[in-house]
């Protein structure tokens, strides 16, 4: 798949990992439709980066807001050759916290809600979108791009519900792309380290220093741009499908 002229769908691309998988593409010619709350930034962004971006407002825990969604992202550009969900919640509790309280499985149910009950909804009408694209010399109609995480493999202390639903996507990867062979769509997962995020923002040099010391090389945060030129990578290499890269700078999580 070219990255120049594609159209590329975007859930969370108002900012973090998202406004820099848009901002990828588009420096490669492609284009984006950003899929993101109706209170994100993401109107202000499209505006800014003019004629190859648009926004669409999206709640991924409402289906009827995602089918309707998907439906304007298509229109926006006529087609959809890759979706890039990176849309996601992360809050931290403890399973029993230390007054006793068992966590609100409320907690537990809105992880699971946004970052793979969303996550699916959002892929089944992209790929169902897809399938109207006529397909490459190989095939190809389009690819699917879900963000995990290294805590859905190894989640620490306070991860149950969002390890849980990043271990969801993990599991979901292989399947999904099985689904979608016969249609030409490959799927692929990216499963990031620490990242340089809106979360961090506020957090000093030496505590990001402690956060990075256990990554193998290089000592620093991952960025957005890691993870734009890594999507744009997966467009690029027809024969990536069905596998989840880890982009963790080699770090391996402890129960810290």
């Amino acid at each position: 798949m070219q990255v120049p002229g594609s159209a590329a769908l975007v859930t969370g691309g108002a900012s973090g990992l998202g406004a820099g998988v848009v901002k990828a593409l588009l420096d490669r010619g492609g284009r984006a439709v950003i899929l993101d709350l109706p209170s994100s930034a993401g109107q202000a962004m499209a505006d800014q980066m003019g004629d190859a971006a648009a926004f669409v407002p999206v709640d991924v825990t409402d289906p009827d807001d995602v089918a309707q969604a998907v439906a304007a992202a298509a229109s926006a550009f006529g087609r959809i050759d890759a979706l890039v969900s990176c849309a996601g919640i992360s809050s931290g509790r403890r399973v029993v916290a230390r007054d006793g309280a068992p966590n609100p499985l409320e907690h537990f149910r809105r992880h699971i809600e946004v970052n793979l009950i969303g996550l699916f909804d959002v892929a089944r009408h992209a790929a169902a979108a897809m399938c109207a694209n006529e397909p490459s010399a190989d095939g190809e109609r389009g690819l699917i791009v879900n963000i995990a995480s290294i805590a859905g493999y190894e989640g620490q202390v306070g991860q149950s519900a969002y390890g849980s639903s990043k271990a969801g996507v993990i599991g979901l990867t292989l399947p999904m792309a099985r689904d979608l062979a016969v249609r030409g769509i490959r799927v692929m997962a990216i499963a990031p380290g620490t990242m340089d995020t809106p979360m961090l923002a506020a957090l000093n040099e030496d505590f990001i220093a402690e956060l990075v010391q256990d990554n193998v090389f290089p000592h620093r945060l991952g960025t957005p741009g890691d993870v734009g030129a890594l999507v744009v990578h997966f467009m690029e290499n027809a024969f990536l499908n069905g596998e989840v890269v880890r982009l963790d700078a080699g770090l391996r999580l402890t129960s810290g």
